[in-house]
């Protein structure tokens, strides 16, 4: 007889204080050019909001930051962990913080997405985010710089009923 494992899907969280060394370990990881654990440090202070995804054991799978003023949102980083990329996690996290937008009253979300990240603006394309612009030269490259594609995507349709994905913590 075989065992057989059985794990939970990641729980969404609230970033605290104490993930930040972890959530920029991953951010290295993942980017070429990552934010900082000080900038994380920052987005806590001024109160974006910042989600975890929690898995078995605590570890962490993924993270997002968004900042909500009057009635836009800006999803300012969205990231999974490399080893659990392809499994929809990124969806589910995208659709919460939608539904979270929503709550908090915005109407609109924004995001900026490098032109070569193909496997982001294939995401972003799937939930109904629209190109509406190009920032010129927006984030550092190895021969230069690159731009970066600007997406957004009305919120009227989005559901304001609350999580989608359970209870954020």
């Amino acid at each position: 007889m075989s065992a057989r494992v059985i794990t939970r899907d990641p729980e969404l969280r609230l970033m605290r204080a104490a993930d930040l060394s972890t959530v920029a370990g991953m951010e290295r990881a993942a980017y070429e050019y990552p934010w900082t654990e000080g900038i994380f440090r920052d987005c806590l202070r001024v109160g974006y909001h910042c989600l975890v995804l929690e898995g078995d054991g605590g570890s962490l799978q993924g993270y997002a930051i968004m900042s909500v003023a009057t009635d836009e949102a800006h999803l300012l980083n969205l990231c999974i962990r490399s080893d659990r990329r392809r499994c929809g996690l990124g969806r589910d996290l995208l659709r919460q913080l939608l539904t979270d937008a929503r709550l908090a009253g915005a109407r609109r979300m924004f995001l900026e997405v490098r032109p070569s990240n193909e496997a982001a603006l294939a995401l972003y394309a799937s939930e109904g985010f629209v190109e509406i612009g190009r920032r010129p030269r927006y984030y550092r490259a190895k021969e230069g710089r690159e731009d970066a594609v600007v997406l957004a995507r009305d919120l009227d349709d989005v559901c304001d009923c609350g999580p989608v994905s359970g209870d954020v913590k």
